[in-house]
């Protein structure tokens, strides 16, 4: 591992060998049953992808050994620091890379998201995209029982507010699903293995810094399904509205970018967060 980049502290459990030029990296806390239906889907595609689990610490016995070998899961790493779903990315990239994977598809492990799209990740990781965002709202896409407030602060606020910041019109900004080419993700520029990394931040900085860096960027359809009724969720209303504002205030005050060294080559980083 760089020595400069800050990663949480976990367990690793591999299973199988690199297998792919390309993993998908499930970041996931006591899901229980919805991780083992999202796995048994991802199953079938497992001849085309890397399976890894990057767990946040669940102790619901979700992620038993046999359960990730029967469903050809080839590693498993466990949290065992600070940081929540931005912490988990964090190791998840820094092991991957490390593995030499061109390319890391995301996508949350709560059985939300349409898995039988990761083909299309990879096809675009192929032709030379770095940073491929799923959306539900472009041709193609499908949501299924949205919360309404859900769509309306990403349509109305979250949305415009990454697309303005990026140069770039998203219309899906908040959704996990998306792909990363190993280039993007180890440009000095961007230097996303930082503890100020914790919550949510690390996706809508990624949105922003890819084509803002003249990285090649592109959205493309997925399905994103809800379950009827009270959506559950482990963070309150308040506190994820107050997270959401928070972040994007700071992208706008630019307090996530690094300021360097007139020598990039040897990429001597000052770190001085503005």
């Amino acid at each position: 591992m760089i020595p400069s980049w800050q990663v949480p502290q976990y367990n690793l459990k591999e299973f199988k060998p690199k297998v792919h030029d390309y993993c998908v990296c499930i970041p996931v806390i006591n899901e229980g049953i919805k991780i083992q239906k999202q796995l048994a889907k991802l199953k079938e595609f497992s001849d085309k992808i890397d399976i890894i689990i990057l767990d946040g610490g669940s102790t619901d016995g979700s992620l038993n050994e046999h359960i990730l070998l029967e469903n050809d899961v080839r590693t498993l790493l466990t949290k065992q620091d600070r940081g929540k779903l931005s912490a988990q990315l964090r190791m998840g990239f820094a092991y991957a890379l490390e593995e030499g994977y061109k390319g890391i598809v995301t996508v949350d492990g709560n059985n939300k998201d349409s898995v039988e799209s990761i083909p299309d990740f990879i096809k675009k990781l192929n032709e030379g995209y770095d940073f491929i965002q799923g959306s539900r709202y472009v041709p193609g896409g499908k949501e299924i029982n949205t919360p309404l407030s859900r769509k309306l602060a990403i349509k109305l606020i979250h949305a415009p507010f990454i697309s303005l910041m990026a140069g770039f019109r998203y219309t899906d900004t908040t959704n996990g699903f998306r792909a990363h080419s190993s280039v993007f993700l180890q440009d000095h520029r961007l230097q996303p293995f930082r503890d100020v990394f914790e919550t949510y931040e690390l996706l809508a900085y990624l949105s922003v810094k890819a084509p803002r860096l003249g990285y090649k960027v592109i959205e493309i359809p997925v399905t994103r399904s809800y379950p009827k009724g009270k959506v559950p969720t482990k963070i309150s209303p308040l506190r994820g509205n107050w997270l959401l504002i928070k972040i994007l205030l700071y992208l706008c005050f630019k307090r996530y970018d690094i300021k360097y060294d007139v020598n990039y080559d040897d990429r001597s980083i000052t770190k001085e967060e503005q």
